[in-house]
């Protein structure tokens, strides 16, 4: 076996000429990759060997001997260290290039798709302080009350003053739910131990509403001076519509437990995109970049390309963001969820519009969608929108099988696109056209809407 032309702990020039699809700066030595973090390309580094494979290692950055034209100075002072953003260092315009950049080689790289139209990332004009929901986990460290994000890769707390990527309001309210929850001396939870009362503190924020929900993540039932936060914080911030506590007793990561209860206020807030309303509750899934929603939905009802009379099937619904954007431009939209909470939130959303054209059904799509094409329905378009791990197989063949006119793929992670676009166009489609869309500015997430044609 060829040993790599560098090992662990040695010092290295080199020159980086790419990125790699998480931010990193991608470097060759005699030909060896070397992943090197906070390099960008055009970089000459000089940088220390951290761990090596038999096709490429990991360095970290000593020195920079030569430095790009894209790098700033990031404005956060615990950048680097909090787990939350990775490309404050880029200046906007690159990081835009940058996503595009990911979403073509994924196209190349996994999908082996050729000709695809990728158009320039959609940006922000202001990529600041857009997240309308945030949740601080709760600890202690040296005895002292902490409340922050994780730092990189692992489950340490970096305390935290303020986020540059939180709502501005939302980023107060958490400072002052962290003042008074210190201040009445609220046990912190301790992951170790599993002791302590307070796990989270959650805000959600209405862009449009302005509305404000504080969620208060506990792992026991009670509440210790639940009357001060109920008290104190309507008081100083007016906007505040409802304060809910979630038990979570539970040894685990999953932020939210079972049993949600309002301690004051409503059980929801409003938001609208666009021209449609929603009903957020603590446990709703809800865009965080309500202004870029608004982008990416108007692209995905562009692509289904909707003259009024066409039957659309929405499959991963969620709270029916995407199918009510629809059904004010389709003659039927039908939406599938196999989440029950989320398709009553659909159905309450849809109420809340008046969108009588919408109509939405509990279970796996890629067992409801055959079930409705038995009962006569036919899909002019059929929307998805997956998580992460992309559509389920099952899910493919399905709309393979149905052969619809048009499908509109919206997607968080091009590389799960890029395979799932691979067996559409083997089973009939082509794919004309993606746009991304910069949902989550100074990191390295970039979502993607693709346009695909029955041949």
């Amino acid at each position: 076996m060829t040993q790599p032309p560098v090992k662990k702990n040695d010092i290295v020039t080199a020159t980086v000429v790419d990125w790699s699809h998480d931010g990193s700066g991608v470097a060759k030595i005699d030909g060896y990759t070397l992943f090197i973090p906070n390099a960008l390309p055009g970089e000459t580094v000089e940088a220390k060997v951290l761990k090596t494979k038999k096709d490429y290692g990991y360095a970290r950055v000593q020195q920079f001997i030569k430095q790009s034209p894209d790098r700033v100075e990031p404005p956060c002072e615990i950048y680097g260290r909090c787990g939350g953003c990775q490309l404050q260092h880029v200046r906007y315009d690159a990081q835009l290039a940058f996503k595009r950049k990911v979403v073509e080689d994924a196209f190349a790289r996994i999908g082996g798709l050729e000709g695809v139209n990728v158009r320039p990332t959609l940006g922000m004009a202001d990529p600041w302080q857009y997240r309308n929901k945030a949740f601080v986990p709760v600890g202690s460290r040296d005895g002292e009350w902490i409340a922050g994000f994780y730092q990189k890769r692992s489950h340490r707390i970096i305390d935290m003053d303020h986020c540059l990527i939180t709502d501005a309001l939302g980023d107060e309210i958490i400072q002052e739910v962290k003042r008074i929850a210190k201040d009445s001396g609220i046990p912190p939870y301790d992951e170790e131990s599993h002791r302590g009362v307070l796990r989270y503190i959650g805000v959600r924020v209405g862009r449009a509403s302005g509305e404000a929900m504080v969620v208060l993540v506990t792992r026991t039932k009670d509440l210790p001076h639940r009357k001060r936060f109920i008290t104190e914080l309507p008081k100083k911030f007016p906007q505040i519509k409802a304060i809910v506590q979630n038990v979570n007793p539970l040894r685990t990561n999953v932020i939210y437990g079972q049993e949600t209860r309002t301690l004051w206020g409503r059980d929801v807030i409003y938001d609208q995109i666009g021209p449609v309303k929603f009903a957020i509750s603590a446990r709703s899934f809800y865009q965080v970049n309500p202004v870029q929603t608004r982008v990416l939905y108007e692209k995905a009802l562009e692509y289904a390309d909707l003259s009024g009379g066409e039957t659309v099937i929405d499959a991963y619904c969620g709270v029916g963001t995407i199918s009510l954007f629809l059904a004010q431009k389709a003659g039927k939209v039908y939406g599938v969820e196999v989440v029950p909470e989320a398709i009553e939130d659909a159905r309450a959303n849809a109420a809340l519009n008046g969108l009588t054209n919408a109509e939405f059904a509990v279970g796996k799509a890629e067992e409801v969608i055959p079930r409705w094409a038995e009962e006569g329905i036919r899909a002019d378009v059929i929307v998805v929108d997956p998580p992460r791990k992309g559509c389920d197989e099952a899910l493919l063949r399905t709309i393979i099988a149905m052969r619809p006119k048009r499908v509109v793929y919206v997607s968080c992670n091009p590389s799960t696109l890029a395979r799932d676009l691979r067996i559409l166009e083997d089973g009939g489609f082509k794919t004309v056209e993606a746009q991304p869309v910069d949902m989550f500015p100074q990191t390295m997430h970039v979502e993607c809407v693709a346009k695909l044609h029955l041949k």
